[in-house]
């Protein structure tokens, strides 16, 4: 193989290397599995239980995605959310639910203390029942 040639291989290669990294940032789950515990996962639903240390990401790490959803709030919880190029501090209590349609944005615990949450995703769309 010629010496100009690897340049081009290494390139071909780095940027399927990002290609799939950026693939794999889109499910939190993978790109944190510590931080994420899959609770069910059926037809329907798939149920993650999230738990973040203060300064963390809250539900993914980086710019991410993620389905339409919904999230229960098991701790308090006050986040940094980055999305549509604006910046904005949600705070939210135990027991709070709320729900989100398909977002990407990025997220940051700057509470202090650790947070828990479940976030219930749907795998199919609503039929208007």
């Amino acid at each position: 193989m010629t010496q100009h040639r690897l340049p081009l291989i290494a390139a071909v290669l780095a940027s399927l290397a990002l290609a799939s990294s950026s693939a794999l940032s889109q499910d939190a789950a993978k790109v944190q599995p510590a931080s994420y515990r899959v609770a069910l996962d059926n037809d329907s639903v798939r149920v993650l239980e999230f738990t973040g240390r203060p300064g963390m990401s809250v539900c993914g790490s980086g710019l991410h995605s993620h389905p339409a959803h919904l999230t229960v709030v098991l701790t308090a919880a006050k986040v940094k959310v980055t999305q549509n190029g604006k910046t904005f501090i949600a705070e939210n209590k135990p027991g709070d639910v709320f729900w989100s349609e398909a977002v990407t944005h990025e997220t940051e615990n700057v509470g202090g203390a650790p947070v828990r949450s479940l976030i219930v995703e749907l795998k199919h769309p609503a039929n208007g029942r």
